[in-house]
């Protein structure tokens, strides 16, 4: 799974440079994700600007995601694809998760 981090300001922003998050890569995007977030001090924003698609696997490895990150981090979402946000919309997780239009909304926020 090909993830990569940048800082701006106190957000640490983690794009997702793969087109799918599913069952064959959950396991690994969850490892991933540990690894580019255990130093964060604040808050993450999750790039899904690259994502084509997802299913409920690579969803609840988002969740989980959230849930390393502690209580006392956010998750954020950015850039979701017409079909990425169907999910999250149909499942009702965009009521847990802020999700913005643009990387740059997110960053404002």
């Amino acid at each position: 799974m090909d993830l990569s981090s940048t800082v701006e300001g106190d957000t640490l922003v983690v794009t997702v440079n793969e087109s799918r998050i599913d069952a064959s890569v959950a396991i690994q995007f969850k490892d991933r994700m540990r690894e580019e977030t255990e130093t964060a001090s604040g808050r993450v924003v999750l790039n899904l600007s690259r994502v084509d698609f997802i299913d409920s696997s690579g969803l609840g490895a988002i969740v989980a995601a959230m849930k390393q990150l502690g209580a006392s981090h956010r998750l954020d979402l950015s850039c979701l694809n017409e079909n990425v946000d169907k999910v999250f919309r149909l499942t009702r997780m965009d009521t847990v998760f802020q999700i913005h239009q643009t990387l740059e909304d997110a960053l404002a926020s």
